[in-house]
């Protein structure tokens, strides 16, 4: 088993692993280990594309979501590719935030340009050109608390993948 990992700067760090055996066991492994009554994981598999959420219980708005994509490469190797991330409503949210975030600093840059030129009281446009990007870093610190919240979670759901793939068919 071969592993590469992305650095951990990310806010949604993935990974790539080669393994010596086909999709299709790969896929059953996973299926048998989520629908044992001791898995505490609730999942969704679609193809070759499974989506493994923590337990309802442990659920908080920074719980990560981990997404595994099996690829075949030939009859007796496959590729695993793994996303750990935020629920998809938190990680709209974020985009949704920062998207207009962004285009309310495109709109206070061109503001700011327009009073400049035309020799008006520009203050008021400026801080927010200030202020903006500033509240982007604040963005990215608060993403990157969430998930530190949700690491512990991140390793759970990583111990458990590891142990699914490793076990013998």
């Amino acid at each position: 088993m071969n592993e590469q990992k992305n650095s951990d700067i990310h806010l949604r760090p993935r990974f790539k692993i080669d393994i010596a055996e086909s999709q299709k066991k790969l896929l059953i492994k996973f299926k048998d280990d989520l629908k044992d009554d001791t898995c505490k994981y609730y999942s969704r598999i679609v193809d070759s594309h499974i989506i493994i959420d923590v337990p309802k219980e442990e659920d908080h708005f920074w719980s990560p979501q981990l997404n595994i994509e099996i690829e075949q490469v030939n009859n007796q190797k496959s590729v695993v590719k793994g996303l750990f991330g935020p629920k998809p409503q938190v990680w709209t949210l974020f985009m949704f935030i920062h998207f207009a975030v962004a285009v309310t600093f495109i709109g206070f840059t061109i503001m700011t340009y327009v009073k400049w030129s035309i020799k008006q009281d520009y203050s008021f446009s400026l801080i927010m050109v200030i202020a903006l990007p500033i509240f982007w870093f604040i963005l990215y610190f608060f993403g990157r608390i969430g998930k530190r919240k949700g690491h512990k979670q991140m390793d759970e759901l990583y111990t458990f993948m590891m142990k699914t793939l490793e076990k013998n068919s």
